[in-house]
């Protein structure tokens, strides 16, 4: 589910996002478009399917968005790009900051290395979002 789909009717507005204070806390500069703050952090090694190169912007690389709810809140979406052995630990970085797992799969066939995706949907104040997916952003290879 991308950030944009999750907008309503009762969404805050795009003024109502503290999109500084969130880049700060989690140590990443992204953009703000259509009241939609998006990060990026790619993996680090060289990733390729069936022999061809796959660079971070074919979907290689952890997206983090994260837009206001309203009332000084914020929701954030996206999911995070996994080798085997960071699953578990970006998992209880998550459940351990209170933002929810949606669904974890592979999206690559034949792929090296074999990635796994974490897609994730967090609630709540900013500061407290930001610094649960921080902590789970600190479990990735750099």
């Amino acid at each position: 589910m991308c950030a944009a789909t999750v907008r309503s009717a009762t969404a805050g507005s795009a003024d109502d996002l503290p999109a500084d204070q969130i880049q700060q806390a989690i140590g990443l500069k992204g953009t703000v478009s259509n009241g939609v703050l998006s990060l990026s952090q790619p993996r680090p090694e060289t990733i390729q399917m069936m022999g061809v190169t796959l660079p971070p912007s074919m979907g290689m690389a952890t997206a983090i968005n994260f837009q206001s709810a309203g009332s000084g809140k914020v929701a954030a979406t996206g999911d995070f790009v996994m080798v085997a052995d960071e699953v578990n630990k970006v998992a209880r970085a998550l459940r351990q900051h209170e933002i929810a797992i949606t669904a974890l799969h592979n999206h690559m066939l034949h792929g090296s290395p074999e990635l796994y995706f974490m897609h994730f949907w967090g609630e709540g104040d900013a500061a407290r979002v930001a610094s649960g997916l921080k902590a789970a952003l600190g479990e990735l290879k750099k």
